[in-house]
């Protein structure tokens, strides 16, 4: 079973503000972003492997990763006796999009 967030609002719509923010936030510790390029690169792993990789305590990526999770930008797979980790690809490529699109609309081109 794998879970995430669902996206604010309507089916098709860009995420509302409180959605936004929110993977923001959830991108803003340096660690989230090592553990999102490991994810990426590995495309799907468990916590352990991630904790050999980062060289951070297994409760600070656990915390991490739940951060993650709850943001919607990573998928959790429970997998027997450990959990698997895997990066939505979509939902990071909603964030560059939206960060896109308030950009453009707060710095018009002249």
């Amino acid at each position: 079973m794998i879970e995430s967030l669902p996206e604010s609002g309507c089916p098709g719509r860009a995420p509302d503000s409180h959605a936004i923010a929110a993977r923001l936030a959830a991108l803003s510790h340096p660690a989230r972003i090592e553990i999102l390029k490991h994810l990426s690169a590995s495309h799907c792993c468990s916590c352990r492997e991630v904790v050999d990789h980062l060289d951070l305590a297994q409760s600070t990526v656990s915390q991490h990763l739940k951060i993650l999770v709850e943001a919607g930008l990573v998928r959790f797979e429970a997998d027997r006796q450990r959990s698997r980790y895997a990066v939505d690809h979509a939902a990071l490529a909603d964030v560059s999009t939206s960060l896109g699109e308030l950009v453009k609309s707060c710095c018009p081109s002249r």
